[in-house]
C-alpha cells in the first residue's frame, strides 16, 4: 500500500521478473531457420580476403566459400545469397560476365549446389552492378541513362544461366520497372517454373550501402537515384509492391532493414507471401564499429537489431550475422 491507495492495481513487472519469464511471454523470437547468409565469391583469388570495412567478414575463393556453405547448414539456417566478384578485366559496359555461363556467379551457384544439394536454399543476386565497368545496375544510354528496358533483356538471361547454374532462388535487385514479369517469364520459357523470385521490392537509395561496394569492388560512377527509392517515400512501396506482386514475385524484400522498420511492418501487413528484409553492410558496420570502440555490447546489440526487425514483421533475415547468431540460438559458441 502506498500513499495512493492500492494503485498499481496492474503490475506488468511480474511478467518480466526472471529470464524464464521473459523467455515464455515473449512475443518475437529469432530462430536460425530466419536467417540468410549473404555470402561474397571473388574469382582469381588464392585465401579470402577481407572487407576492411566489414570485420569477420570476407571476400571467399571457392573452396572457402563451399566450406561457408557447409558450415551453414550446419549451424541451421535457411539460405545463403550469393553475390559474384569477377576480376576487374572482365567487367565491361553490359557486364557480360554476369550471363557467361562461366562466370564467377554461376561457377559458385554450381559449387554450392553440389556441396549441400538442397539442404540449404541457393539465393543468388540478379543485378548488373557487380559486372559493369561504369557499376550501375543495367546498360547505360549514350547519354548516360540507365536503359531500363534494355537492362530487363539483360536480367532474362542472367535469371536463365543463373537457373541452369542450379539455383533454387533468384534475387532482382536492380529495381527495374517490370523485372520481376520479364524473369518469371524468362525462367518459364526455358522450364525452370520451379525457381522462385524474391523481389527486391523496396530497395532504397541509402547512406548504408558504402561497405557493400567494398565487398563487391564496385566500379560506381554516379548514384543510384533514379531507380532505386528515395528514403523520403513509403507509399511509393506499396506501390511497387503490388507490382511485383501482380508479376509475379513468390516473395518480397525491403532493404535496407533497420532504418525502413515502418516500410517493413507495412508490408508484411499487407502480403500473404513471405517478407524479408536485408540487414545491410552499413548496419552491420555501425554495430562492429561501435562494439570495437566498447561503446555498446556487441552480442546483445546483434540479437537485439534482429528481433526488432524480425518483430516488424519478417520472416526471413539477411543477415552477415546468421552463422553465427545461428550457433548461439542452438546452444553453440
Amino acid at each position: 500500500m502506498n500513499s495512493y491507495g492500492s494503485f498499481p492495481e496492474a503490475r506488468p513487472r511480474r511478467l518480466r521478473t526472471t529470464p524464464a519469464m521473459r523467455r515464455m511471454v515473449a512475443e518475437t523470437r529469432l530462430d536460425p531457420a530466419d536467417l540468410i547468409l549473404p555470402a561474397f565469391v571473388r574469382e582469381g583469388i588464392a585465401e579470402p580476403v577481407p572487407i576492411s570495412a566489414m570485420p569477420g567478414v570476407v571476400q571467399h575463393t571457392r573452396d572457402t566459400l563451399r566450406r561457408a556453405a557447409v558450415e551453414a547448414v550446419e549451424a541451421g539456417i535457411s539460405g545463403i545469397m550469393l553475390f559474384g566478384v569477377p576480376e576487374d578485366a572482365k567487367k565491361d559496359a553490359a557486364g557480360t560476365a554476369g550471363t557467361d555461363p562461366d562466370g564467377i556467379l554461376q561457377v559458385a551457384i554450381r559449387d554450392v549446389r553440389a556441396e549441400v544439394g538442397d539442404e540449404l536454399v541457393i539465393m543468388s543476386d540478379l543485378c548488373l552492378d557487380e559486372f559493369t565497368d561504369h557499376g550501375h545496375c543495367g546498360v547505360l544510354t549514350e547519354d548516360g541513362r540507365v536503359d531500363n528496358d534494355a537492362t530487363l533483356e539483360r536480367y532474362a538471361e542472367m535469371a536463365q544461366v543463373q537457373a541452369d547454374a542450379g539455383v533454387h532462388v533468384v534475387a532482382p535487385s536492380g529495381m527495374m520497372d517490370g523485372q520481376i514479369g520479364v524473369i518469371r517469364e524468362a525462367l518459364d520459357t526455358i522450364g525452370k517454373e520451379d525457381v522462385s523470385i524474391l523481389a527486391y521490392t523496396a530497395k532504397y537509395s541509402s547512406a548504408f550501402y558504402g561497405p557493400f561496394r567494398e565487398a563487391v569492388g564496385s566500379s560506381l560512377q554516379g548514384d543510384r537515384k533514379t531507380y532505386q527509392q528515395d528514403p523520403a517515400n513509403l507509399r511509393e512501396s506499396m506501390r511497387e509492391l503490388a507490382l511485383d506482386l501482380e508479376e509475379g514475385a513468390d516473395m518480397v524484400m525491403v532493404k535496407p532493414a533497420g532504418p525502413y522498420l515502418d516500410v517493413l511492418a507495412k508490408v508484411a501487413a499487407a502480403v500473404d507471401v513471405p517478407v524479408a528484409a536485408y540487414q545491410i553492410s552499413g548496419e552491420y558496420a555501425m554495430v562492429e564499429a561501435a562494439a570495437e570502440k566498447g561503446w555498446i555490447d556487441r552480442d546483445r546489440a546483434i540479437i537485439e537489431t534482429l528481433t526488432g526487425i524480425r518483430r516488424a514483421g519478417a520472416q526471413m533475415i539477411l543477415t552477415y550475422w546468421a552463422t553465427e547468431v545461428a550457433r548461439k540460438l542452438s546452444g553453440g559458441v
